[in-house]
């Protein structure tokens, strides 16, 4: 029985992991849950999982939660301290970090130190912190398993294959919703067409991230911190969403993971870890799909993955910086405050405003987030 504390649970991540322990109750058992400010949402969960802890980020609400929760042998946290004690619970073999954007890292970064087996769906916690990440689970012998598709099926076609034999990733993309507009269409494109993305069902700024494609951005430089700095990453347009990622060998053969669009099979891979477990799914039928499709990423249209890509080759604090503005900014534009085409640019003076400095702690990372913050709200309300 693996007991499993889940940060994030009321987000689509955390609800499909709970999909999966439900369907599998001789394997896994639920013992924190954490979620951001979803009261209804996290206290239904308590009563059907019945975990030990159960923690809201906003403590406006807590008391609400408790009430809900009256008579149930349920300790109710709150506040960051609160995500803290979830992710470092002492039962938890496991914690699943599904918390959107920036939020996730300290609690992310504290389960590592805690020796904590890590499901790692924010890939934010690396994009802003991938050294102190990776040091913190080399030095406290914890496995990071991803559970993003594209990095589950990376890690997947691995497959203990050692690092020089690999010639490069090739991360596939669905192209969002906008992929093929041109240019002058994006002018003029919408919050309701960017929120329907044509083959996942995401939060709503995942969902904004992949219409601008800055999703796959922070999925290369998470792919880089997961795999190896030097590894060569390319990203490959595929609109079916049914190859989630291939790796190249020296040999020049290459190795794809394949299957239907649904994130319970990488959360299942990830928490059931070296082994499988079935799925209650419908197989891929390759002869129904009949064509496969793949093209180049365009970098004139989508030019957040050139400033993913620029980012990390400057380092230091200049991804935690384009993380930050990026929150910020897809914020602005689901507030209907920015165009969806003032998101890159908004993006881009904030990372030109930012002199990038040296990470040597989280208090590096969560300075240069702070910073970014405002800055990107300044340049929103200019905008505006």
């Amino acid at each position: 029985m693996k007991k499993i504390s889940i940060l994030g649970s009321t987000g689509s991540i955390g609800a499909n992991t709970l999909d999966v322990i439900e369907r599998n109750p001789d394997r896994f058992q639920v013992v924190a849950l954490a979620a951001c400010s979803n009261v209804e949402g996290i206290a239904e969960q308590a009563r059907r999982f019945r975990p030990k802890l159960v923690s809201l980020f906003d403590t406006s609400k807590v008391d609400a939660l408790r009430k809900q929760l009256k008579g149930l042998n349920i300790e109710v946290v709150a506040g960051q301290a609160g995500s803290i004690q979830a992710a470092t619970l002492p039962e938890a073999d496991m914690v699943v970090s599904g918390m959107v954007g920036c939020a996730g890292l300290v609690p992310t970064y504290s389960a590592l130190k805690a020796g904590k087996a890590l499901a790692l769906a924010n890939k934010e916690t690396l994009v802003v912190a991938g050294k102190l990440m990776m040091q913190a689970a080399e030095e406290h012998g914890c496995p990071i398993i991803p559970v993003d598709s594209e990095h589950s099926a990376i890690f997947q076609a691995l497959n203990g294959e050692k690092s020089e034999r690999i010639k490069r990733i090739i991360l596939t993309a669905s192209g969002g919703p906008f992929r093929t507009f041109t240019s002058e269409q994006l002018d003029h494109v919408t919050r309701e067409q960017a929120l329907k993305h044509p083959n996942w069902d995401m939060g709503a700024k995942i969902t904004i991230d992949s219409a601008t494609m800055m999703n796959k951005g922070l999925e290369y430089i998470e792919a880089k911190w997961l795999f190896g700095l030097e590894t060569q990453v390319d990203i490959l347009v595929h609109a079916q969403s049914i190859i989630h990622s291939l790796i190249e060998f020296v040999d020049t053969s290459v190795m794809a993971q394949l299957g239907m669009p649904d994130m319970r099979v990488p959360i299942s891979y990830a928490l059931s870890y070296p082994d499988r477990i079935e799925c209650d799914l419908p197989s891929l039928d390759l002869a129904q799909l009949g064509t496969l499709t793949f093209e180049a990423p365009d970098f004139q249209r989508f030019p957040c993955l050139q400033l993913a890509h620029d980012a990390l080759d400057i380092a230091q604090t200049m991804p935690a910086v384009l993380n930050a503005a990026n929150e910020i900014a897809v914020q602005a534009f689901l507030d209907e405050l920015i165009p969806f085409k003032d998101i890159p640019e908004i993006i881009r003076m904030t990372l030109n405003n930012h002199k990038p400095t040296a990470v040597n702690d989280i208090e590096d990372v969560l300075e240069a987030d702070r910073w970014a913050r405002e800055e990107t709200r300044k340049l929103v309300t200019v905008a505006h």
